[in-house]
């Protein structure tokens, strides 16, 4: 998947054998992103704080990341 996929502003892939484990590259990504200065990562990063703040829509947001990692095809 593609940070861009889970919700991000850029094309960087993010990779792991679960979708749990994408979700944890993204996390880190972003947060590299942000000690490097980018702001739009910031702001997805933020985002990504405040769905988690309403647990309906972290969890619509988390079982659609499951779904979308799914449906990838296996390399």
């Amino acid at each position: 998947m593609t940070c861009k996929q889970m919700g991000g502003p850029c094309d960087a892939p993010l990779s792991g054998n679960t979708a749990d484990e994408v979700i944890k590259a993204d996390d880190q990504h972003l947060k590299d992103m942000i000690a490097s200065g980018d702001e739009d990562h910031k702001s997805a990063h933020e985002m990504m704080e405040e769905r988690w703040k309403n647990p309906a829509s972290g969890m619509e947001w988390y079982q659609k990341m499951q779904a979308d990692f799914a449906a990838l095809p296996e390399n």
